[in-house]
């Protein structure tokens, strides 16, 4: 009996204190990650063949940071919330973080990719632009897209790479 007791008391804790993070203005997006065996060039440009459609605000390769403009959404978040009566949408946008950073994994070249989205709405005038968290399916589909291009990029080198070495072993015939 006094084992329920201590699960109760768990779980009620842990819910205050994810409502006491958020009262006090804690981050409420998720960041999402995966690490990549690649280089850290074909990472950067994989992530930026993923954002091509994005118009970008911050893109620093030192730095590692990726960060697009403000995008807006509203018709997409009414469309896709329409379910909830109450959720319709005055505005909405979001933008997407990502940052990169280099690596070794069993003496492999390694780089973690991580992804943020941050999306803004607004019910009415007079309530103002507040946070809405994410149910990560954006940010894990960029995921899965990054690898994609990832995989096909380290594919087109080793096919460029066995060309050029069977042209190199009929030139020496």
């Amino acid at each position: 009996m006094s084992k329920w007791f201590v699960i109760v008391g768990l779980l009620l804790l842990q819910g205050c204190a994810s409502a006491y993070v958020k009262s006090i203005g804690g981050d409420t997006g998720n960041v999402y990650s995966r690490i990549y065996f690649t280089d850290y060039n074909t990472a950067w440009q994989a992530v930026l063949d993923t954002l091509k459609s994005a118009r970008l605000d911050i893109k620093n390769p030192e730095a590692g940071v990726i960060q697009t403009r403000w995008t807006e959404n509203t018709s997409e978040k009414n469309f896709t919330d329409s379910a909830d009566a109450g959720a319709a949408y005055l505005k909405a946008q979001y933008r997407i973080r990502v940052s990169l950073a280099k690596g070794f994994f069993n003496g492999k070249s390694s780089v973690k990719v991580s992804v943020q989205k941050e999306q803004m709405v607004q019910r009415d005038v007079l309530e103002g632009w507040r946070p809405l968290e994410t149910d990560s399916i954006e940010e894990n589909t960029f995921l899965y897209r990054v690898g994609r291009v990832i995989a096909i990029r380290v594919k087109i080198a080793e096919l460029e790479e066995e060309r050029v070495k069977r042209a190199m072993d009929q030139a020496s015939f």
